[in-house]
């Protein structure tokens, strides 16, 4: 495959580990020292990082979740769901491990007053976008109050936070798509920017469509390389088959949810 049919890395940069912290039980907040990607990172790009080589071969795709520009280290916070998250979990703080990005396309971060949706870590991505407009909200749905932990970070960053919890236990009781078509009957919101489950988003994008309001589509898929050459990440759009890695992650809700 040519170049040109192919993203190449911007950076790929040896990062010591800062800090590691455990907000809840599996899930993980890792700050590196990576100045270069710090740099030049934007809101809903991804990095490929490596893992223990006891964990496995491949590098694992991570979004990125804040940045500091002045300071040089990019946050990165992610759930343990197999050997290579587990095995980067378990590396200590002061040890380096090797990141490629940012990559991947980002977020319209132009509008005056997104409303940012998300559910568990697809809060992930969405937080990038929070730090870097002044003039966001965000609604946000976990299953239990410990799953938005994401409120108290979210905070500093947002001018409106709501919540939803499956068995309410905090905030209004439901899923995301409960208190949706409210907030966006009664607010000023000129788009939508959603990552999640793939079954909220879908809900999600359809919902904005009836309100007229554009939406914005955050794909999580497995992904080999993450450089548009492998494939794995293939979906299909209106427009054809793309590349989650290379022509998103972030796409027009219409272009993957034509369907709904």
């Amino acid at each position: 495959m040519s170049a040109e049919g192919m993203t190449l890395p911007k950076v790929i940069e040896e990062a010591q580990i800062l800090s590691h912290e455990a907000p809840i039980a599996g899930v993980d907040i890792l700050t590196l020292a990576s100045p270069l990607i710090a740099r030049s990172a934007l809101p809903g790009q991804f990095v490929q990082i490596s893992v223990p080589a006891d964990a496995g071969y491949l590098r694992r795709p991570l979004g990125v979740a804040e940045v500091s520009r002045e300071a040089g280290w990019i946050r990165l916070i992610y759930r343990e769901v197999g050997r290579g998250t587990e095995g980067l979990a378990a590396m200590w703080t002061g040890t380096s491990v090797s990141v490629l990005g940012p990559l991947g396309r980002g977020f319209d971060t132009s509008l005056k007053h997104p409303l940012l949706v998300g559910g568990g870590m697809g809060l992930t991505p969405l937080l990038f976008f929070a730090a870097e407009h002044p003039n966001v909200s965000v609604l946000m749905g976990g299953r239990t109050r410990g799953e938005v932990f994401w409120e108290e970070i979210y905070r500093p960053h947002v001018r409106e936070c709501f919540v939803t919890t499956d068995d309410g236990s905090y905030g209004e009781q439901g899923v995301v798509t409960t208190l949706l078509p409210k907030l966006l009957a009664e607010g000023d919101y000129d788009g939508v920017a959603v990552c999640g489950p793939p079954v909220m988003m879908e809900r999600v994008a359809a919902i904005a469509a009836e309100y007229g309001i554009p939406c914005e589509v955050s794909l999580e898929k497995r992904m080999a390389c993450g450089l548009g050459a492998c494939l794995s990440c293939a979906v299909d759009t209106k427009s054809g088959r793309r590349k989650v890695c290379k022509d998103g992650p972030v796409f027009p809700a219409a272009e993957v949810y034509y369907a709904s």
